[in-house]
């Protein structure tokens, strides 16, 4: 590929006979002309004379010469260097921006909605309506109902969906398509694209046409898909995804929800405060995958609020006839009006063509990386839900901001051996670093501790003791690495046991440090102090 400074273009129809021209020279595969930029990116193979491809730009009236080569890029001179970055999504954003920055030019490409799933589908639409649900929750029912009159309140779903909807669109606005307009720097192409080479795109427009983007890098990010589990007439029905779920202008009567994770406990229960009866189907238990006692303090909760929760259970069957879904199990029939499916997502790599450019998957069609986003192929980039890593989008936007550093002549990587997630159930669910067992499957020694809420003084102010958290320490050194708490506000203590994780401090140390009384990070202190304390045995705002 070769990249040529162009000037003397004034206009579109400038870089259209400048295209022509190029594409005359014996060779040249495709050539991509920007009159705003003055350049010209020429496909073709290795050997084609530039001298050839100047002369036929100079023949036209313009002048032209060859542009630094990028094979080899410096960190910080990225000056003319194109990145093709496939989605719009948290780790698109981040690594065009970065990229930019860092002075390259972008072509973004995003066949569907500007934004990606947080914002749209995702983070923003499911935490507004969770946080609504907490609030009719609280109005109905709350630790002070003794001297503050409860009352039934009234779900205007409609308005509710129309205030979250409009968030979504605000935010949408202001921190993706209006950032996009106002950089020069990016050129936004709305379609799908596909590999055709290991260094050429093309893109099916939406308006029908087709056009071809060679690159000196590309960034994949094209996210994740709600994952649809094999289940005997399923597809035949109208069931709902959480995309689905989220934009409903109706709460059903009778929700069943398939899955035992994320998506799955957070919308149960926003369903159940809005006033759906929900039955939660979990194959195993809730939070397997986590420690145990995750799961058993959040299966406690829910079966307290009325969610019936079927633990090792699976449906053989759906139907769905009557308005009504049917589903079979080994524990009977189940019906509802509505049925939620939130198994997991998997990654959108299949319509990628990623053959073309040699780009390996996993089993489960993420793209595989390295702690640099580098995937096996030379100058191809993957970052967020599409790969291997964990699926949230501050990872995303770390890892997009890191690939582009490395896009453009830098070496970066991202650490996630401290990495914190949160589920917004209430109370939350907040976690870090390993869990016991994990610990323990690679051969470190632990010793732990689990504080129950009733001695945390914030939570005991609170008249909500519901849940614990769980310190997990290397047991020669006593260096914290692990962290899970179940609490009212969990997700706003983890961070604290992350830089906790992340400068290798002591439990000792933990304890040792200035905590302000009656906050639930307090928590965190009381926890560490068990492992040399009776912590019953001191006063509220013991040191």
């Amino acid at each position: 590929m070769t990249t040529l400074e162009i000037d003397g273009m004034t206009c579109d129809s400038c870089a259209s006979h400048v295209k022509m021209a190029l594409e005359k020279v014996p060779g040249v595969i495709t050539a991509e002309v920007s009159w705003p930029k003055g350049m010209a990116v020429v496909e073709a193979p290795a050997g084609t004379p530039a001298d050839a491809l100047i002369a036929a730009i100079t023949g036209l009236g313009y002048r032209a010469k060859c542009a630094e080569t990028h094979d080899n890029v410096k960190a910080g001179s990225a000056s003319n260097l194109h990145i093709a970055v496939i989605g719009s999504g948290g780790a698109a954003m981040a690594g065009a921006l970065k990229a930019v920055e860092q002075g390259a030019r972008v072509t973004l490409i995003e066949r569907g909605t500007i934004g990606g799933t947080c914002v749209n589908i995702g983070c923003v639409p499911s935490k507004i309506m969770i946080r609504a649900a907490y609030i009719a929750h609280l109005r109905r029912e709350s630790p002070f109902d003794a001297g503050i009159g409860a009352a039934t309140p009234v779900i205007l779903r409609d308005r509710l969906l129309a205030q979250q909807q409009g968030r979504v669109e605000e935010l949408r606005h202001a921190k993706y398509e209006n950032i996009l307009d106002n950089n020069p720097a990016i050129t936004v192409l709305r379609g799908e694209a596909r590999f055709e080479t290991a260094q050429m795109l093309t893109v099916r427009l939406a308006d029908g046409g087709m056009e071809k983007v060679a690159f000196d890098r590309c960034l994949i990010a094209t996210g994740a898909s709600p994952a649809i589990p094999l289940i005997q007439g399923l597809r035949d029905t109208p069931y709902w995804t959480s995309t689905e779920a989220l934009v409903s202008d109706h709460i059903p009567e009778r929700l069943a929800v398939i899955g035992s994770s994320v998506v799955a406990v957070e919308l149960a229960q926003a369903f159940a405060r809005l006033g759906s009866k929900v039955t939660l189907l979990a194959r195993h238990r809730l939070f397997f995958r986590e420690d145990p006692l995750i799961g058993e303090a959040i299966t406690a909760v829910f079966r307290d609020e009325g969610i019936e929760v079927l633990e090792h259970t699976q449906a053989s069957r759906i139907d769905y006839q009557d308005d009504e879904f049917r589903l079979v199990t080994g524990q009977g029939e189940l019906r509802a009006d509505r049925l939620l499916i939130a198994t997991g997502r998997t990654p959108n790599t299949r319509d990628l063509n990623l053959e073309a450019a040699d780009v390996t998957v996993n089993a489960n069609g993420a793209i595989v990386i390295d702690q640099g986003m580098h995937t096996n192929a030379p100058h191809i980039y993957a970052a967020g839900d599409s790969t291997d890593q964990p699926q949230f989008v501050y990872v995303a936007a770390a890892a997009g901001t890191r690939a582009a550093i490395n896009m453009t002549g830098g070496d970066a990587v991202l650490d996630l051996s401290a990495m914190p997630a949160v589920v917004f159930t209430d109370p939350q669910v907040a976690t870090v670093g390993y869990s016991e067992a994990e610990a323990q499957r690679e051969g470190i020694e632990t010793g732990s501790r689990v504080l129950t809420l009733d001695n945390v003084p914030r939570a005991l102010a609170n008249f909500d003791t519901r849940g614990f958290i769980k310190l997990v320490a290397e047991a020669d050194s006593g260096r914290l690495i692990g962290v899970q708490a179940v609490a009212s506000e969990a997700g706003e203590l983890i961070q604290t046991a992350a830089l906790t994780i992340g400068n290798r401090m002591t439990v000792s140390e933990l304890a040792g440090q200035l905590f302000p009384y009656l906050t639930m990070v307090e928590g965190l202190k009381l926890a560490a102090q068990t492992f040399s304390k009776d912590v019953k045995q001191l006063s509220c705002c013991a040191g």
